[in-house]
């Protein structure tokens, strides 16, 4: 690969690569932290046809993460392969947002199945995938500096962590204060559709692309059939590693989101907090993401991420064995720092898997290697969501019921702590394998080294 210069980004640049996933975060937290507690509660949509639609959907989802990787690999306009998606779908995007929640009260049961996957797949399936793989991609497109890469990822999940405590915070009281009934939740999402349009605008205005395969001059373009950029994928050990991983942390991260409402609600009988309980995780993962980079930076990625997952582990298991408010609240700023070790990492690491992807095969494919991460991070989630359903809905969980049975109530643990806890494990056991943070240096080299050997022969 090559670069114009190899210096530090600007703050405002990293700040507006944040931004844009603040922007994602508004719709992705609505989904995996209250689309399915509005889908039963407010919509009357059974929970286990939900979990159905939602799995078959993301298998569609990976899919269209395939196709749209691809599509941003063979774009070449002014403003580059990924920037120009950002501004063409923001809009659509927060459309979009609206009519996820938006299911019609008086619809037979039937009906609203079907327009619950309708609208499900064209916020997932289209619009998500067609302004995120792009975003993803530009992590690896503005840099190839490896700490400013983790850097990103850090302003990246401050402001995706940001997303998520505005929306933790907010989306109750929004609801309640529109009307408290299915109406509501539309226009809660026609706010939070304005705000994602503003940060997406962030975005696309204040980043760059800079970064080139390497040997390739400035305008020239790296031709790469799709066929031998989806054979690269499954050239790239390293790749295949953090795409298992990515799917489990999501499956996990499915699970524990949706499943804070019902754990807030059942176990802790009082449903209000959700909000203190999701908020001591976002707050203190903001505050860690201010001091992570320091870690990385000294430990390296792969290193950070272990420790993410031992803090995670603890603070889910102490969590099921207390019942006492202060030390819930300690276990969830316990998975705050875990989260921010893990989100400043694993989008750096796929970014890392380019440039070694590109070193073993000769073919640089930002859009293809971050849409394959993305499909496998999509079905993941699909996955986690659907299992949800499944325990709630075989636990004999009921909406209207006031006191829920002591299977209903272990169903809820089960899906809020004991399997994520079982995925952090399986992680831990697969970065056994990955050594790249040490191979690194010695492959950007090489990089180098090619690049100029091209040049000479031009010239």
């Amino acid at each position: 690969m090559e670069q114009t210069k190899r210096k530090g980004l600007s703050i405002f640049e990293r700040f507006a690569f944040g931004c844009g996933d603040g922007g994602c975060n508004i719709i992705y937290t609505a989904m995996t932290g209250f689309l399915l507690l509005y889908y039963t509660d407010y919509a009357g949509v059974n929970a286990g046809a939900v979990g159905i639609i939602m799995l078959i959907s993301r298998v569609f989802d990976g899919i269209s993460d395939l196709v749209m990787g691809n599509i941003v690999d063979h774009t070449h306009s002014r403003f580059g392969k990924a920037r120009p998606w950002i501004l063409r779908m923001c809009i659509p995007f927060a459309l979009a947002g609206v009519l996820l929640f938006s299911v019609p009260a008086d619809w037979t049961s039937n009906a609203k199945l079907i327009y619950v996957f309708i609208t499900y797949n064209l916020v997932s399936t289209v619009i998500y995938t067609a302004i995120n793989v792009p975003y993803s991609a530009l992590n690896a497109l503005m840099t190839q500096d490896p700490y400013e890469r983790s850097v990103l990822s850090v302003f990246r999940n401050l402001l995706a962590t940001a997303g998520s405590l505005f929306i933790n915070t907010y989306t109750l009281k929004l609801v309640e204060f529109f009307g408290d009934n299915a109406a509501a939740w539309s226009k809660t999402f026609g706010v939070f559709g304005l705000v994602s349009v503003i940060l997406f605008l962030i975005t696309f205005a204040g980043c760059k692309e800079r970064v080139r395969a390497a040997g390739v001059a400035e305008g020239e373009i790296q031709k790469v059939s799709t066929k031998d950029a989806f054979l690269s994928l499954f050239k790239n050990k390293y790749w295949i590693i953090v795409t298992v991983m990515l799917a489990l942390i999501f499956i996990s991260m499915a699970l524990y989101g949706g499943a804070t409402v019902y754990f807030a609600k059942t176990v802790l009988n009082d449903r209000n907090l959700v909000t203190p309980i999701g908020n001591a995780v976002y707050i203190a993962q903001i505050v860690t993401m201010f001091i992570v980079a320091f870690f990385v930076k000294k430990f390296g990625k792969r290193n950070v991420m272990l420790a993410g997952c031992v803090f995670n582990i603890a603070g889910f298991v102490f969590m099921l064995l207390t019942s006492k408010y202060v030390l819930i609240m300690a276990c969830s700023v316990l998975r705050g720092v875990a989260s921010a070790c893990m989100g400043a990492t694993m989008w750096a690491m796929v970014s890392d898997t380019i440039d070694y992807g590109e070193w073993k095969t000769g073919n640089r494919t930002e859009g293809v290697v971050n849409s394959a991460c993305s499909f496998g991070y999509k079905i993941g989630n699909g996955l986690g969501s659907a299992i949800l359903g499944w325990i709630i809905t075989l636990g004999g969980y009921v909406d209207t019921t006031e006191v829920q049975s002591a299977q209903a109530i272990f169903s809820v643990k089960l899906a809020f702590a004991i399997i994520p806890v079982i995925i952090y494990v399986v992680i831990i056991v697969l970065l056994q394998w990955y050594k790249l943070d040490k191979e690194f240096d010695g492959i950007i080299a090489d990089l180098k080294a090619r690049a100029e050997e091209k040049a000479k022969s031009r010239s």
